[in-house]
């Protein structure tokens, strides 16, 4: 299965950057055995718009357009599905055991997705009910996908 996580907003800080490329590369590394590819980061320039309404379409159209070829399709949101580690894991196996061959974790700006978006996806997740800027996000979300591998391989990583 494919993994994509899409968001706007660009990774300014080296650090930043570092951990992203160190997640997907242990993605990669235990992904494998599970039948699931690469992890593919695409980043979207945060909109412009003078309103908040207007960035969030804006920013809203260009993420479905990124995604438009994947199979399932989930927006990262405050209102979303809270999931714990072990019950992503399990989600995320589901997904790839029940077909799914491509599946995108979308990641707004910081005024959050447009309705287009959210009516579009598939599934709403959370991270959480605390507010974290996207790039943080970002790096949670890298960090709990590579977790779910961890778990579905039986690596000790995860400790209950």
């Amino acid at each position: 299965m494919k993994l994509v996580v899409a968001a706007v907003g660009r990774l300014k800080s080296r650090p930043e950057r570092e951990l992203q490329s160190r997640y997907c590369e242990r993605v990669y590394k235990q992904g494998r055995d599970l039948h699931l590819s690469q992890l593919e980061v695409i980043e979207l320039a945060e909109g412009r718009a003078p309103s908040a309404a207007m960035r969030k379409d804006d920013e809203a159209r260009r993420l479905l357009e990124a995604t438009a070829t994947l199979q399932l399709r989930a927006a990262l949101d405050e209102s979303g599905r809270e999931l714990n580690s072990q019950s992503f894991a399990n989600w995320l196996a589901r997904q790839r055991d029940d077909g799914t061959s491509s599946l995108g974790f979308l990641i707004g700006g910081p005024d959050g997705h447009g309705e287009e978006l959210l009516m579009t996806c598939q599934v709403r997740l959370t991270l959480g009910s605390m507010t974290f800027p996207h790039g943080i996000a970002r790096i949670i979300l890298l960090e709990q996908i590579y977790r779910a591998c961890t778990i579905l391989t039986g690596h000790p990583y995860h400790r209950d």
